[in-house]
């Protein structure tokens, strides 16, 4: 699964932007020039990582720092600073890097900032699943699961737009051939829309077909 980045870079950075070469190694980038675009494009993005190229915009990117924290929920800001325009103490990103640096140092920096990366994340449209950790974050929103419910979800993103029946989920998220009483799935489902819905009642993601199963929408 691609790592997705929102990188902000004045039109004329002045150094090595490096987004080229991370493209190159995966990672998913999409580009804006100043703070107040990065804001708008949050949502249509869902980054994994926010990496403000402050030099290029000839500031210390505290302001940007700030207001984005506000909006991010958690998602990790990498900071590149000029030594000529350093960052104060109380900035609020998780990483500063001060130029000159290589893009291998880059990388090294980005690797423990994004969660889950490489194959033991899932990531279908708007749902990202850190089966490892066992967290999901959608749209903003992030949070801890049981086991059981991030194998239920694991299930659904494997064959999203696809009905699930409901014996078929419950025989595989419990690991047993017993179907007599599966009111137990119908909590679990209930548990997880609470997790990755922004309203619960009014699914947008797990949809019930009545009497058949359950079926994943992105």
């Amino acid at each position: 699964m691609k790592t997705r980045i929102l990188w902000i870079e004045g039109k004329r950075a002045g150094s090595p932007s490096f987004v080229s070469g991370l493209r190159k190694k995966g990672y998913d980038i999409e580009t804006v020039t100043t703070g107040v675009e990065a804001e708008k494009k949050l949502d249509a993005v869902d980054p994994d990582l926010v990496i403000l190229n402050a030099a290029s915009l000839r500031s210390t990117g505290k302001r940007i720092c700030r207001s984005l924290r506000e909006m991010l929920n958690g998602v990790p800001i990498l900071l590149i600073s000029s030594p000529d325009n350093p960052p104060p103490d109380d900035v609020c990103a998780n990483v500063v890097l001060t130029l000159p640096f290589t893009e291998r140092k880059l990388q090294n920096r980005i690797k423990p900032l994004v969660s889950g990366e490489g194959s033991n994340m899932l990531h279908v449209g708007a749902i990202r699943l850190d089966m490892e950790r066992k967290r999901v974050r959608c749209q903003g929103r992030e949070a801890r699961l049981t086991p059981r419910l991030a194998l239920i979800l694991q299930i659904l993103m494997r064959q999203p737009g696809v009905v699930v029946e409901r014996n078929a989920l419950f025989r595989e998220a419990w690991s047993t051939d017993y179907i007599g009483d599966t009111r137990s799935l119908d909590t679990h489902i209930n548990w997880l829309r609470a997790a990755i819905e922004e309203d619960p009642r009014n699914p947008q993601f797990i949809k019930t077909l009545r009497g058949v199963g359950y079926r994943l929408d992105v």
